[in-house]
């Protein structure tokens, strides 16, 4: 059986202005710290699929700075 994409309990309660400026291993490091099951660090003006995953933060990662954190 696979993971459960959208596990139950919803999304950890977190300050997304928090992570802008760390480093992606920082931002990384505190995302899973705080409960996030899914971290995802993408460059800036990557394509991605937006559909919405409970638990998964996303990061825009640009010479090794978040520029950019949303939820899903």
């Amino acid at each position: 059986m696979g993971p459960v994409p959208n596990p139950p309990g919803g999304n950890p309660n977190d300050d997304l202005d928090a992570y802008l400026g760390l480093t992606r291993a920082e931002a990384e490091d505190r995302a899973h710290g705080r409960g996030w099951t899914t971290v995802r660090s993408l460059p800036p003006g990557a394509v991605v699929t937006m559909e919405y995953v409970v638990g998964r933060l996303n990061f825009t990662v640009g010479e090794d700075r978040v520029q950019r954190c949303w939820l899903g």
